[in-house]
């Protein structure tokens, strides 16, 4: 198999990378800046490259959009443009390369849980209904809209909730004050962690990739979601540490105004495509997650 990854020098993409190098695949990394390889299955492109040359992508039978700039920046009018032109962006330079090809690869572009909006009571399935009623969930509904309409191409609409990963991404922030015994909810503590191990997302993407009849939204989760509360308290019993700090909401809006919504508020997001399809999870409860990412291993 030959793999392309747009913005494979992230947290995902590096992982993704990773799991393609076991696999014994070959993995064209998609970045603003080119780099030396260092392992003979992958070689790096440039998305300038590509405007004009797709020697590098001759072959692929797959790409992986990952780009688009990240949402940990205060929501500013200047950042919210970013963030959603960069996606539009990321997705118009795919869909010119497929067009250029003769055999069109399968494209698994990257969305999010956030399409559904937000609450405390509800499961959502790729199947149901949303309401674009605040930044995050429109940016995703334009988002997958530019990608869903690449002609003859089977498109996968990931739907990433919060994936966990030692190295990279929310996981090494979310645990920061518990390691130093100062964990607590933040705000209700009821709002849904939708989350992913990074290990079986990267499985869940090459599942998606070997398996020609998944189309469409895919939700990027666990079966088990927890509440933020809960999460706290698996952690702090993981780590052995006091469980006493709550974080009230109106603070979490004074420090980070808008994006705020990332902390107090989520969506119970089960992965019924995944689970329709046998996909098999490693770490399908957050206890065993934190088993793997909080381990002391040498």
């Amino acid at each position: 198999m030959k793999v392309a990854i747009a913005g494979g020098t992230g947290f995902i993409g590096r992982h993704l990378t990773q799991y393609y190098i076991q696999q014994k695949a070959s993995v064209v990394v998609v970045a603003r800046k080119k780099r030396k390889p260092d392992h003979p299955l992958v070689r790096y492109a440039t998305w300038e490259e590509l405007e004009t040359s797709l020697l590098p992508l001759e072959g692929v039978d797959a790409i992986v959009n990952l780009a688009g700039e990240t949402i940990n920046q205060r929501w500013t009018a200047e950042a919210k443009a970013r963030i959603l032109q960069s996606r539009l962006d990321s997705v118009a330079s795919v869909q010119s390369w497929i067009e250029r090809m003769e055999r069109k690869p399968v494209l698994i572009n990257a969305s999010g849980v956030a399409i559904y909006g937000t609450s405390d009571s509800e499961t959502f399935i790729e199947e149901s209904e949303w309401k674009k009623d605040d930044f995050l969930a429109s940016v995703v509904d334009e988002w997958e809209m530019a990608a869903e309409h690449i002609p003859d191409t089977r498109v996968v609409l990931l739907r990433l909730g919060v994936v966990l990963g030692k190295d990279g991404g929310a996981f090494p922030k979310m645990i920061a004050p518990f390691k130093f015994g100062l964990g607590g909810r933040i705000g209700t503590g009821r709002q849904p962690l939708s989350w992913i191990h990074i290990d079986d997302l990267c499985r869940l993407i090459d599942f998606c990739i070997e398996h020609e009849e998944i189309e469409g939204p895919v939700n990027a989760t666990t079966p088990m979601a927890v509440t933020n509360d809960a999460f706290g308290r698996a952690v702090s019993s993981k780590l052995k540490k006091p469980y006493l700090f709550p974080v009230p909401a109106f603070m979490m809006k004074m420090l980070f105004g808008e994006m705020s919504m990332l902390l107090l508020q989520g969506q119970k997001v089960f992965p019924s495509v995944a689970v329709k399809h046998n996909f098999h999870y490693l770490y399908p409860v957050i206890e065993m997650a934190l088993e793997d990412l909080l381990a002391d291993k040498k």
